[in-house]
């Protein structure tokens, strides 16, 4: 091996490693994202859903909801009340739905919460913070160079050169064998 390649492994060691001191934070942020959108099972996992029922008299119209809902101060605010059929009103609240029964005085209603710290990060992964597009550009060039870096920073026979060329080829089958099964 000559001066050069020395030279070449020992810089691609050093940016690696510190590359990779400052782009750790936004891994950790992306890894975590990642998983809990990749396990939302049906619902946004930024948001905390409460669901309740409450009784109210019978036979209300529209005012009298919002007066009887009101009354009690830790439901959410009725935001707006529409006519579903002759019997349920659909309110629509801070955060949240619900349906008035007029035969029984049930209301079912559900509120959603924000998750402000999973809400963010989220949103950080899915790139829809103003500005986060550059850093998400760095983020990805970041990770093509540790992949590519990573391949010619280990010599001889674990190394690219020995048995790392099969766990390279190992690496680019998984997704194109899944593409085929899929």
């Amino acid at each position: 091996m000559n001066w050069q390649s020395k030279k070449i492994r020992k810089w691609l060691r050093i940016i690696h490693r510190d590359l990779g001191y400052v782009m750790v934070g936004i891994t950790i942020i992306y890894g975590i994202s990642g998983y809990i959108l990749n396990h939302m099972d049906g619902t946004d996992p930024a948001y905390e859903t409460t669901e309740g029922t409450i009784q109210l008299p019978v036979n209300l119209k529209k005012d009298e909801i919002t007066q009887a809902w009101s009354l009690n101060n830790e439901l959410p605010e009725i935001k707006r009340i529409l006519p579903v059929d002759e019997e349920h009103y659909r309110l629509m609240l801070d955060g949240g739905i619900g349906v008035y029964q007029s035969t029984n005085g049930e209301v079912v209603y559900e509120q959603h919460r924000k998750k402000p710290f999973i809400y963010f990060i989220n949103k950080l992964h899915y790139n829809k913070v103003g500005g986060w597009t550059i850093m998400g550009d760095i983020f990805a060039f970041a990770l093509i160079f540790f992949a590519i870096s990573g391949l010619f920073m280990v010599k001889g026979k674990k190394g690219l050169g020995g048995r790392g060329k099969w766990y390279l080829l190992i690496g680019l089958a998984i997704p194109i064998v899944y593409l085929f099964l899929m």
